[in-house]
């Protein structure tokens, strides 16, 4: 039996209140293992949102050796956004973890790594995070995500706000501290009360230990990366992404909807934030992965380039199993498609036009890379 471990990122819950951020992956993990004759067991791995990689990681090697005894049941890792830093630090060679557990033979019974729209050379976006507004700013698009997939769609008078808010995205430190403050309560408020209690202990945890962020710009990730190496044993792959560039193309791929436009203008902001990454040297962005990201996008894509939340460049590492235009939570199950039963909710109208067919072929893409003898 194959054991996957799915690892949240940046945004990273796993389940709050019967809401689970990886319910469509299982899901299509699931069904596409048994289509090959395998049988799996998928974990999601409850984990800290913003500690530390470190602290992370040892939270990784706990929830692994409490879910598995002495088999040779073979082990994946699957990390979205900085899960997949995660896993490269549990699984580097002669890793020095301040915990009890034995990291080494977790170590040697994991078969493949696969990251998905990971920040393998940071994010410029996390070093406005670390600012006062920032933080405040963080913790209010965490709740929106979390009601997005609650209730659909977020309120109309929420959304004038945002769409107020946002629509001065070029000054990005003009955000107005008290709006940022009255969407969050107008939002928190439409949630059961045990539901509010278990948002407001995530988003304490989230606020108490911010660690991770000065760790993913790209200076903090060439320290993070001249410390971690790759296991030759194991099997390294990235899932790449990229969204539409916010102008008057993705205006027209998101629609006239009004709504749709509101969540678009927020969507322009996060990409503002990721602009300014550095170029990757010619060992990260080899003739072979480019070759493939033009094929896919049809042209290599730029530094500037991005998914929303991770520059497209920085999420290259390993061999690239899949590359596709989607936002950053598209690929985890979080786009737009009513039709299916349970339904697919979008967290952000990007214009890139992600679907069902996309999302399974990425994820049967990522079980033949775990199967691939």
């Amino acid at each position: 039996m194959h054991r996957i471990y799915l690892i949240p990122g940046f945004f990273g819950f796993a389940n709050i209140g019967g809401l689970t951020y990886f319910h469509h992956v299982t899901r299509v993990l699931e069904d596409a293992m048994a289509a090959q004759g395998h049988t799996c067991q998928v974990i999601p791995v409850i984990t800290h949102p913003t500690a530390s990689i470190p602290r992370r990681a040892i939270r990784l090697a706990e929830v692994i050796d409490g879910t598995t005894g002495y088999d040779d049941d073979p082990i994946h890792l699957v990390g979205h956004s900085t899960g997949g830093l995660d896993a490269r630090l549990l699984t580097s060679p002669g890793v020095q973890l301040a915990t009890s557990i034995d990291v080494q033979r977790i170590a040697e019974r994991v078969t493949t790594v696969i990251s998905v729209a990971a920040p393998h050379y940071g994010t410029p976006m996390a070093g406005y995070f670390s600012s006062t507004v920032g933080q405040r700013l963080l913790a209010l698009l965490t709740l929106l995500t979390i009601y997005t997939l609650r209730f659909g769609k977020l309120p109309l008078g929420v959304l004038r706000l945002l769409g107020g808010l946002f629509s001065k995205a070029d000054d990005l430190f003009g955000f107005d501290n008290t709006v940022l403050d009255q969407l969050y309560a107008n939002l928190l408020d439409d949630f059961s009360l045990d539901r509010q209690k278990a948002i407001n202990d995530f988003l304490d945890d989230l606020r108490a230990d911010q660690s991770l962020i000065p760790q993913l710009t790209p200076e903090g990730i060439d320290l993070f990366n001249a410390a971690t190496r790759d296991d030759p044993s194991i099997r390294y792959a990235s899932v790449i992404t990229q969204a539409r560039k916010p102008g008057l193309r993705a205006a027209l791929h998101v629609g006239l909807d009004p709504y749709a436009q509101l969540t678009h203008a927020i969507f322009r902001t996060l990409h503002l934030l990721t602009r300014g990454q550095r170029s990757p040297g010619p060992d990260v962005l080899t003739l072979e992965r480019a070759q493939l990201l033009h094929h896919t996008y049809g042209e290599t894509p730029s530094p500037d380039a991005s998914d929303g939340v991770v520059p497209t460049l920085s999420q290259l590492h390993g061999e690239v199993i899949h590359a596709t235009w989607a936002d950053h939570l598209d690929v985890v199950g979080h786009f737009d498609d009513a039709s299916h039963s349970p339904p697919h909710v979008d967290w952000l109208a990007t214009g890139s036009n992600f679907d069902r067919k996309g999302f399974e072929a990425l994820w049967q893409d990522v079980v033949g890379f775990m199967t691939r003898e």
